[in-house]
């Protein structure tokens, strides 16, 4: 895989190859790996291994970006071509700032703006997974369904993934990370079951008992009888939590604010949720992954984002911050700075927090606990098909899957055919009657998050399905 010196190697290289009044080099890719199951077979074993320079070029204002995936010289003479070409050709913008020197990108005095050291995420156990050991891992799945008389489908993955950034100005950036995932659907005649999780360290990841808690799933919900669509207590595990709430997140942007796009307009600093709800983004918590600078170099700050119930501000990039501060929003938005959030420029979006977690709450409840003190409800293992119906009120709409059940008198009763529903995330989240201990958790519909179980009342299911 590209190292950190070979890449400051080939940024000397485009740097002398480049007349532009600043050059950025950013650097992405690495090894993927993956391995997918159906009908209890392996049916395809695919690797891959590419490394991407993204060179974006600065003339008086006017921004441009290329890319190539080849390193020899005349691939890189072309690359910086066509980026200054492109830059040449583009309006000035007039919010393009000096790109960062190392300095003010680890903070506006030059102190480092983290208050944690940001874990490790490169387990070299996890880059030397082989194609047996992911087969090793599909076999134990796959005896649990053959066990169960069940049809298993599902992926298991591994990567060993690289992000870099140079610029002219001095700045230098290195953030290298592993990945292990497994995903698992347990089929049953008009039933189903899944789990999913990843981990940068593969000693995280039970493949036997990610796959024994899914068929247990397809196996509880079989038969499932059909009840009225109705605004039932829900109990929400995990992922389905991380699915519906991560259509939020988009929002908590600076640009978003001056675009009017965002659900927070005229909103930060009133109460949206309920006094449970508290919400960080912090690239440094322990089950967090990801890299700890921006798509400009700029270290990410951890940012408190709601504060019990309270919207209390939004991530920036610097653009942006400085943008805010001359708007008539500045003070309505809390505060204003750039908070190592940026997406690389140039760019239509701004900024997003990116690694979400939900603060621990005193009491925290298990799931079977919200089970137990739970009269009537549903329970839900997660998502899918989420879309976005009213932007404002963040109404959204979608479907259950893969183990839905009846819950009575504080126990299962069994499957229910699934639902869909309409449900606004202000309603729901401050509807949160209780909630487990946060953990890492990965679904279909959104980026992985630090989040708890919820139970939830009156979440509002509109139909029902045939399945």
């Amino acid at each position: 895989m590209l190292t950190h010196e070979q890449a400051g190697e080939i940024f000397d290289r485009i740097k002398k190859l480049s007349s532009a009044d600043e050059v950025e080099v950013l650097f992405s890719g690495g090894r993927f790996a993956l391995t997918r199951f159906a009908n209890n077979t392996i049916h395809q074993n695919v690797a891959e291994e590419n490394h991407v320079v993204s060179v974006r070029s600065v003339f008086g204002g006017r921004t441009a970006r290329a890319f190539t995936n080849k390193f020899d010289e005349e691939s890189l003479r072309q690359v910086v071509r066509s980026a200054e070409s492109l830059a040449k050709v583009q309006h000035p913008d007039v919010d393009l700032l000096p790109m960062p020197d190392a300095r003010s990108a680890d903070g506006a005095d030059g102190t480092p703006v983290l208050t944690q050291v940001v874990p490790s995420r490169h387990f070299q156990q996890t880059a030397d997974i082989t194609p047996e050991l992911r087969a090793e891992g599909v076999s134990k799945i796959v005896g649990v369904a053959q066990k169960h008389k069940l049809t298993a489908a599902g992926v298991f993955s591994s990567a060993e993934s690289l992000e870099g950034i140079f610029n002219s100005r001095g700045l230098s950036r290195w953030h290298t990370q592993t990945s292990a995932e497994i995903s698992i659907t347990m089929l049953a005649a008009d039933s189903s079951g899944w789990q999913k999780a990843n981990s940068p360290d593969v000693a995280n990841l039970n493949p036997l008992a990610l796959a024994e808690v899914a068929a247990q799933k397809a196996l509880d919900s079989a038969r499932p009888r059909e009840i009225p669509a109705w605004k039932y207590t829900v109990i929400l595990e995990p992922a389905a939590v991380l699915d519906i709430v991560g259509f939020m997140f988009w929002d908590y942007s600076g640009m978003a604010i001056l675009d009017q796009r965002s659900f927070l307009t005229g909103r930060i600093g009133t109460k949206l949720f309920g006094n449970n709800i508290t919400i960080w983004d912090d690239v440094a918590h322990p089950l967090q992954t990801g890299s700890p600078f921006d798509g400009e170099g700029v270290q990410r700050q951890r940012v408190g984002l709601v504060e019990n119930g309270i919207v209390k501000r939004v991530v920036y990039a610097r653009a942006t911050a400085e943008r805010m501060k001359r708007s008539e929003h500045k003070n309505k938005v809390g505060p204003i700075e750039a908070t190592g959030h940026g997406f690389a420029l140039p760019n239509e979006m701004g900024e997003m927090p990116l690694n979400i977690v939900f603060a621990p709450v005193g009491d925290p409840q298990t799931v079977e606990q919200m089970i137990a003190s739970t009269e009537h409800g549903v329970l839900v293992t997660r998502l899918w098909y989420i879309r976005e119906v009213e932007p404002f009120e963040k109404m959204l709409t979608g479907m259950t899957r893969d183990g839905t059940f009846l819950v009575e008198n504080g126990r299962v009763q069994g499957g229910v055919r699934n639902f869909r529903f309409n449900e606004s995330l202000i309603h729901m989240l401050s509807k949160v009657e209780a909630m487990s201990t946060p953990v890492r958790s990965c679904g279909e519909e959104s980026f992985d998050m630090v989040v708890p179980a919820m139970k939830v009342k009156e979440f509002n299911f509109t139909e029902v399905t045939k399945f």
